[in-house]
């Protein structure tokens, strides 16, 4: 599989053309996307006249973007400019933007070659990429088991090498459990470093654009570009974006010496942890120590309340951004109701899935008068003590260290008609959503049944360079992101 440096170094040689290169991502999606049903909407098309624009600034001899070239796959909440966004549900099955998301419009400006709109958990809402109302997607390791979520399709489409990077988003999760079960690199920024300006809103305070791809530099380069102020995004962060890939670092024989890894300790003994999984993690521990790095316990005594506070904080958010999928102003409407009021209700009846419906149903109830200070209230406060968790962990080290997710990659259909073990896949990644911080994931074994395991590495605010540097040093040590699916 190519990597963004590969590409960009044939194309300057001379050795492919731009167009040769897309012409075999588009035959292998039209291999393997039967089996693995990565993509919602497929755009070969425009693909192919993007790669002929790479060519003829080639040809040229005009400098070429730092993503020339390189198939991209977008998940399908990021509106496309004239290219059908869905989100996975039947509420915008036919919606096709007027205008492009930031992140999109960035990647597209940096040569990068847009194949399709990828699967997700309809609105963003799901572990497992079976709540889309289109197809669920498998799991290119396993094709019986689910790719995670909601951003699975992303993840398979870059595990299957269906493209080189491809977009996600991350609301308490959806990036960095997915690229575990795929065995990719996927990585949620700090809240506000990518512009969520075109990024269908699922909950606003929690909701981030990140990246996936096959390595850790591919993944930067990908942030690299996508990252920086937007004035169309009110919450979007003016800092200075740091040349990630640069920053990776020369590989001496202790290249994370004097850096400080703590282990949440929380999570190494919750309830659910794979045995395997825990095999795993503790094996890269050993492994970061051998790199130099300084491993030492820490407690995040509030880390187990993440997953409660979140299902009462992201529902409420939810239940007030779907109000405008009411059957008036774009999407689904049904017209055989013959007042407004019923209108309303059966458009929203038709075109919400069953998780969708639960969510706001959750967020309604929480909102609601006499429940507000119970629920919603006491949850915000909540936040606020995991927030003061990490916060009192930074000033004892650098990063911290935990499981992706508490298992491998599950049997599709196993937990759909049980929500609450659903939700428990998010164990681990939720609580960094809540407290706005950057982490990663990237691969550091498999199960006995030959899954992929995530690491994830948290991050203090803006901190994605030092996540970088040290997942490149496990990374370039270890041979885990060499291994490619059996599919």
């Amino acid at each position: 599989m190519n990597s963004i440096a590969q590409i960009r170094q044939a194309l300057l040689n001379g050795d492919r053309t731009a167009r040769a290169i897309t012409e075999t991502y588009l035959q292998r999606i039209q291999a393997i996307e039967p089996k693995l049903r990565s993509f919602i909407t497929l755009t070969p098309e425009l693909a192919l006249a993007q790669a002929d624009c790479i060519d003829q600034l080639r040809r040229a001899g005009a400098e070429l973007p730092p993503l020339a070239g390189v198939p991209i796959a977008i998940k399908d909440n990021m509106c496309t400019k004239g290219i059908r966004t869905t989100c996975a549900s039947r509420s915008l099955a036919d919606f096709i933007p007027p205008y492009e998301a930031t992140a999109v419009s960035k990647l597209l400006s940096a040569g990068a070659i847009a194949v399709g709109k990828t699967n997700l958990d309809e609105f963003a809402m799901g572990s497992s990429t079976e709540n889309s109302a289109f197809h669920p997607t498998a799991n290119p390791w396993n094709l019986d088991c689910v790719p995670g979520g909601s951003s699975g399709g992303s993840a398979a489409a870059v595990a299957g090498g269906e493209c080189v990077v491809a977009t996600g988003s991350d609301t308490g999760g959806s990036i960095r459990q997915p690229a575990s079960f795929c065995g990719v690199v996927g990585i949620k920024p700090t809240y506000g470093l990518v512009s969520r300006y075109g990024l269908v809103a699922f909950a606003s305070s929690l909701d981030q654009i990140g990246s996936f791809g096959r390595s850790v530099k591919d993944t930067a380069l990908m942030l690299q570009v996508m990252a920086g102020h937007d004035p169309r995004d009110s919450t979007s962060l003016k800092v200075d974006i740091p040349d990630y890939a640069s920053h990776l670092g020369a590989l001496d024989d202790l290249p994370l010496k004097g850096k400080r890894i703590g282990v949440i300790q929380e999570t190494m003994t919750a309830e659910g942890l794979d045995s395997d999984v825990l095999q795993a993690i503790n094996g890269a521990i050993a492994h970061l120590e051998q790199l130099g790095a300084v491993i030492q316990p820490v407690s995040c005594p509030y880390f187990a309340y993440g997953l409660p506070t979140y299902y009462i904080i992201a529902p409420s958010e939810a239940s007030a951004n779907l109000a405008r999928y009411d059957g008036v102003k774009y999407g689904l409407r049904d017209m055989t109701a013959d007042n407004l009021l019923s209108m309303y209700q059966q458009t929203r009846e038709q075109g919400f899935g069953a998780e969708v419906k639960r969510r706001i149903m959750i967020g309604t109830y929480v909102l609601s008068a006499g429940y507000y200070d119970a629920y919603y209230l006491k949850a915000q406060k909540v936040r606020t003590l995991i927030k003061q968790d990490f916060s009192h962990a930074f000033a004892q080290v650098d990063v911290l260290l935990c499981p992706t997710a508490p298992s491998t990659a599950f049997p599709a259909g196993s937990k759909v008609s049980d929500p609450l073990a659903m939700y428990l896949s998010d164990l681990m990644t939720i609580p960094v959503n809540l407290a706005g911080l950057p982490a990663l994931s990237l691969p550091c074994g498999f199960d006995q049944q030959k899954l992929p395991i995530g690491l994830q590495l948290i991050g203090n605010v803006l901190q994605e360079d030092l996540l970088f540097q040290i997942a490149y040093a496990y990374e370039q040590t270890t041979e885990w992101h060499r291994a490619q699916p059996p599919l």
